[in-house]
């Protein structure tokens, strides 16, 4: 079955920088691209960083731009979000995300999260 297990967060005064891993099994891992999401206290969970299976192309939500990396390690099924110049605002629950075809149609998966904490 598919898994994903993210770990890396915690507490991190601004300006601070943190690492995030998520290691995932039960499905083609370099055939499928990857995205990391965040769900802040009271707002909708949202799309922060995209990787492609290749790892070649990349994509950001605007306003971690130029702060954020989202890398992956195809032979050990690895995606990573490097995240630094961090920001208050930047705390929440951060989730890894794959999205596979199935008999039923598209089904999107989840880990259980990791929790970033900004604060002095």
């Amino acid at each position: 079955q598919v898994q994903l297990v993210e770990s890396g967060g915690g507490l991190v005064q601004p300006g601070g920088s943190l690492r995030l891993r998520c290691v995932a099994s039960g499905f083609t891992f370099s055939s499928h691209a990857m995205i990391w999401y965040r769900e802040a206290p009271g707002k909708q969970r949202e799309s922060v960083a995209v990787i492609t299976g290749d790892g070649n192309n990349t994509n950001y939500e605007n306003s971690v731009k130029g702060r954020f990396t989202i890398s992956r390690d195809n032979a050990k099924n690895m995606v990573y979000l490097e995240m630094n110049a961090l920001k208050p605002e930047d705390t929440g629950v951060y989730y890894c995300n794959v999205v596979l075809r199935g008999p039923a149609g598209y089904e999107g998966y989840w880990g259980q999260g990791t929790q970033v904490t900004v604060s002095s």
